[in-house]
C-alpha cells in the first residue's frame, strides 16, 4: 500500500476539515483532479490507482495517533480526532476514469469535512504510481548527496523551512529518507506539513488553510469579499491560531484589497504562493506601513515551486524588511533525476447543502495559466473583482 495511514498528509487538511464541520457542516463539494501536463496513460496504469485507491478503505485512525495528535495540535479539540477515528475512505464516491485521448480523470463528492481529506493521498498514490508503473527507481545516495547540497545552503545562510512535498512526491520511501536526514542535519527545518512524518520524527507540523477555503467563500458568498469573508471565519473557528493567510486565490491585488487593518494586526503574516515574489515583498509591507504596522514583526511564507538558490535570493531581500520562511515540496521530495508529476486536485464546485444548487468554484492565480476554472465563470469572477482578463488559458 502507498498511503498506510490517515496521518500521511498535510496538517491543513485536518484544520479546514475541522472548519468546515464546525461552520458548514451540511456543505458538500467536489475535488477534481487536474494534470498539466496532459500525461497519456493507459488502461494497466488506470487499473493500478484504482487498486490503490481501494486500498484506501482499510485505513484507519490508530489508538497511539490519536493521543498524539491530541497532544501535539491543541488548536483541534480531541472530539475532531475522535470522529477520525470512526472515518474511513470512500472508494465508491471516486470517480476514476480515462477520456479517449488516455487522459486522468479523478473526481471525489462529500460532504466538505470529509471530501478535503482525499486530495492529498490521492496526489501522493497518482505520483507513487505513476513511478512504479513506469519503473522509475530513485537512487537514495543520489536523493540525499543532492539533500545535503540544500541543507548545506540552509544551515550557511540559516535559511528557515519546512518539508510540504507529500502531494507529489516521488514515493513513500524518498520523502521517509528526505525527512530523516533533514532532522539529522538541518539546523533551520523549522518543521513538515506531514502528520505522520512528524510524528515519526518528532517534528513540528506545519500548516493552516488551502485555497478551497477561499474558492469555497468566493462560489458561496461572491469574489469581491471572499478573501474578507474567509479570514474571519477562521478566526472565528481558531480565534487567532493558525495565523497565515493564503493571499492569492483571487490574486494578490483582490487579496490587499479586502486585507483590514484588525486582519493584518491579527495575522502573523501572509503566504507568498504565486506570482513574483519580490514585487509581493514591496507591495505587503507597503501596506502594512498603511495601517502602522511594524513590518519586521510580520512574516511572510513562501511556497511558489522553490528551489534553495531561490529561497536565498529572496531571504536577502526580506532583510530589515519583513521576516521570511519558506516552504520547500517538490524539490526535496521529488529530486530523483525523474521529472516530477505537474498534478494538482481543486475544489470545482460546492453547494451549502443537499437542498441548494452547485455552484462552480473558481481561482485565479498571480501565475498566468495555473487559474482553475470554466471561461464563464472566470469571466464572471473578473467582472466582479473588476480585474482585466489577461489570462490566455484555464485548468
Amino acid at each position: 500500500m502507498i498511503i498506510t495511514t490517515l496521518l500521511d498528509t498535510d496538517l491543513y487538511k485536518f484544520t479546514t476539515s475541522y472548519a468546515y464541520i464546525k461552520l458548514f457542516p451540511y456543505a458538500i463539494g467536489t475535488f477534481s483532479f487536474k494534470d498539466r501536463d496532459n500525461t497519456v496513460y493507459n488502461e494497466a496504469f488506470l487499473a493500478a490507482v484504482k487498486e490503490e485507491i481501494v486500498r484506501l478503505s482499510e485505513i484507519a485512525l490508530r489508538q497511539e495517533e490519536l493521543e498524539y495528535m491530541v497532544k501535539n495540535c491543541r488548536f483541534l479539540p480531541q472530539l475532531y480526532w475522535e470522529w477520525l477515528s470512526s472515518f474511513r475512505f470512500d472508494p465508491e464516491k471516486i470517480d476514476v476514469s480515462l477520456d479517449s485521448d488516455g487522459h486522468l480523470h479523478i473526481e471525489i463528492t462529500d460532504y466538505m469535512y470529509k471530501a478535503t481529506l482525499y486530495e492529498v493521498p490521492i496526489l501522493a498514490i497518482v505520483s507513487e504510481t505513476k513511478n512504479q508503473f513506469y519503473g522509475h527507481k530513485a537512487d537514495l545516495d543520489l536523493v540525499i548527496a543532492r539533500l545535503d547540497e540544500k541543507i548545506e545552503l540552509s544551515n550557511e545562510h540559516k535559511l528557515a523551512f519546512s518539508e510540504f512535498g507529500t502531494r507529489r512526491r516521488f514515493s513513500f520511501d524518498v520523502q521517509n529518507a528526505v525527512i530523516g536526514r533533514l532532522k539529522e542535519k538541518a539546523k533551520y527545518c523549522t518543521g513538515t506539513s506531514n502528520c505522520y512524518y512528524a510524528m515519526k520524527y518528532r517534528m513540528k507540523m506545519m500548516g493552516t488553510h488551502p485555497h478551497e477555503w477561499f474558492m469555497f467563500h468566493g462560489a458561496q458568498f461572491g469574489y469581491k469579499h471572499a478573501n474578507y469573508l474567509a479570514l474571519e471565519n477562521w478566526v472565528q473557528v481558531y480565534d487567532g491560531d493558525l495565523g497565515t493567510a493564503l493571499s492569492d486565490t483571487y490574486t494578490f491585488d483582490a487579496f490587499l484589497s479586502n486585507f483590514s487593518r484588525k486582519q493584518a494586526k491579527l495575522f502573523d503574516g501572509v503566504r507568498c504562493d504565486s506570482g513574483n515574489e519580490f514585487e509581493f515583498i514591496d507591495r505587503l509591507t507597503a501596506r502594512y506601513r498603511e495601517f502602522g504596522i511594524d513590518t519586521t514583526t510580520k512574516t511572510i511564507i513562501f511556497s511558489n515551486a522553490l528551489d534553495f538558490q531561490k529561497a536565498i535570493a529572496i531571504q536577502d531581500y526580506c532583510k530589515g524588511k519583513i521576516r521570511c520562511a519558506f516552504g520547500i515540496g517538490t524539490n526535496l521530495t521529488n529530486d530523483t533525476g525523474y521529472t516530477p508529476m505537474n498534478i494538482v486536485m481543486k475544489l470545482t464546485q460546492c453547494k451549502m447543502n443537499a437542498n441548494q444548487q452547485w455552484r462552480e468554484c473558481v481561482k485565479l492565480s498571480d501565475d498566468i495559466g495555473k487559474h482553475i476554472g470554466s471561461d464563464k465563470e472566470l469571466n464572471a469572477c473578473l467582472y466582479e473583482l473588476r480585474i482585466e482578463n489577461t489570462f490566455c488559458q484555464n485548468e
